[in-house]
């Protein structure tokens, strides 16, 4: 019997970094995760523990330090990935194809006195800011996008009319509580349209289609959000969408001699319908 080793990659997952960019009184501050995955000519490293063409992932985690310091200033994640990937298609020639993922931790800075304070900070929630570049020495693919985005709406969603079978329990409703942590992925035509100012769009047109769109469903409401994205920035071809429907069910108030006008709910984590799809231009 033969064996063909038919696909493998290696890198450095979960590199944690803070950077901080010191502009006298006024600090800016940047907090990623960093993964790194190598493809390429490996195979006798695999087959024969021959390690001669393998950068060791410890050198992969010290060159996010490093690159990173070469820039006093931060940088879109779009951009420090693709440095990152530059650098090591040009460092390893055995190397054909390089794919950088970071995930930016949100912070705001503290209010005092009515002003944003220079230099302290509080978590923004989970919300994360998400880049993935796809590079070899002759294009780069680019997605940008987000995670954790925590949103709920207190009317303006229903369901019903769905199939029902001997193990349905679920009432249809035509107003209840629609909470979800968008998880949103996007494609740029190229990669130099990956910016700051459009990742700051496409958030708010993912908060403004939620809160304004008459929800049947929440495949109807991905399907919205997709959409509106899609015509509305041409730069970006396709985008995929994740919406954990996170339920808050009607506590029954009978027992008590209440009546329960949709007021008192109780939220629950888990378990949760999941509802995933891809658009893209056609």
């Amino acid at each position: 019997m033969s064996v063909i080793l038919s696909h493998n990659n290696y890198g450095k997952s979960r590199v944690r970094m803070v950077k901080v960019a010191r502009h006298g009184d006024r600090h800016d501050l940047q907090d990623l995760t960093v993964n790194i995955a190598f493809e390429g000519d490996f195979e006798a490293a695999h087959t024969f523990g021959d390690n001669s063409k393998v950068l060791p992932t410890d050198t992969m985690k010290n060159t996010v330090y490093a690159l990173a310091k070469q820039t006093p200033e931060i940088e879109e994640v779009e951009d420090f990935a693709l440095r990152l990937a530059g650098h090591f298609l040009s460092h390893n020639p055995q190397t054909s194809r390089v794919i950088v993922q970071i995930a930016e931790s949100q912070w705001a800075r503290i209010p005092v006195g009515g002003k944003p304070h220079q230099h302290s900070f509080t978590k923004a929630g989970d919300e994360k800011r998400t880049t993935r570049v796809n590079a070899t020495r002759e294009a780069a693919a680019v997605e940008s996008g987000i995670e954790g985005l925590l949103v709920l709406k207190t009317t303006g969603s229903a369901f019903f009319n769905y199939i029902r079978d001997e193990y349905t329990t679920l009432k249809e409703t035509t107003d209840r509580i629609f909470a979800t942590a968008v998880k949103a992925n996007w494609l740029h035509s190229r990669p130099d349209a990956a910016t700051g100012a459009v990742w700051q769009g496409v958030r708010q047109m993912i908060l403004e289609t939620f809160a304004q769109h008459d929800s049947l469903s929440v495949q109807q409401t991905l399907y919205a959000i997709g959409e509106t994205v899609l015509e509305n920035f041409d730069d970006i071809t396709e985008i995929s969408l994740s919406l954990p429907n996170r339920h808050c069910l009607l506590v029954d108030l009978s027992p008590f001699g209440m009546e329960n006008n949709n007021e008192i709910f109780v939220p629950t984590d888990e378990p949760y319908g999941l509802i995933e799809a891809r658009l893209k231009k056609g």
